[in-house]
């Protein structure tokens, strides 16, 4: 009889573990911003809970990408450290210092998510930021200014820190041929899946309602496709 029980409780638990809601956290820029859903509360902000029409017609936190795909995946937000104008590099537009806002430095506010998704690329191609070498190695300071070796840097990081999570780059589509090229290439080397985006509607240079529906269907149907 006890031994029966025993095997009664070890199903039990392994049925709480399948049935275990994923939680969800974003690492990304403007793209991913909505007033009061991020962390930090003091991140700067693109999506407004109210928006001037000729601005965009995301009007509501259920129309974002991440949104969508968190509630039709059955899942839970953690943590949505979004930050608008963010660059992967420490290098910003007009040449500012980028550090503050840089994925580099966002990177270990995220909790501790099943899933993170990495939407970024998007500022450091609009920005003109130094694309640099490729290095895996012996990244100093003065390399997280360029582009590659910040990337490599950030992933390298995360795929030792957040262990056994699932880690995704969304890639936006019409960026620089060769910050294209960075991406899949590092993203490759350290095995992080990149969800290539196409054709996404837009306004004022951001994804529109549409926009925001495709990025959403596009990542869903990558994910249904490599399932795990």
């Amino acid at each position: 009889m006890k031994k029966l029980s025993v095997i009664l409780v070890t199903l039990l638990c392994a049925g709480l573990a399948n049935a275990q809601v994923k939680s969800v956290s974003v690492l990304g820029d403007s793209y991913s911003t909505y007033e009061n859903f991020m962390t930090p509360s003091t991140n700067e902000l693109w999506y407004y809970g109210k928006n001037a029409p000729q601005k965009t017609d995301v009007q509501n936190v259920r129309q974002t990408w991440w949104h969508q795909v968190i509630k039709e995946n059955g899942w839970r937000l953690c943590i949505n450290n979004s930050y608008s104008g963010a660059t992967v590099s420490y290098s910003g537009y007009d040449g500012n210092d980028y550090r503050d806002r840089s994925f580099n430095t966002r990177m270990d506010n995220l909790g501790q998510p099943d899933v993170i998704f990495v939407f970024g690329a998007t500022n450091d191609s609009w920005a003109g930021s130094p694309v640099g070498e490729y290095k895996y190695e012996n990244i100093n300071f003065g390399d997280l200014y360029s582009f590659r070796p910040a990337l490599a840097r950030m992933l390298q990081w995360m795929t030792d820190r957040y262990i056994n999570t699932e880690i995704y780059f969304i890639l936006n589509d019409d960026l620089r041929d060769e910050i294209d090229e960075s991406v899949k290439t590092i993203c490759q080397h350290y095995g992080v899946p990149v969800i290539e985006l196409e054709k996404i509607d837009k306004m004022s240079g951001h994804p529109s309602v549409k926009g925001m529906r495709q990025i959403a269907d596009q990542v869903n149907r990558f994910l249904k496709e490599n399932a795990k």
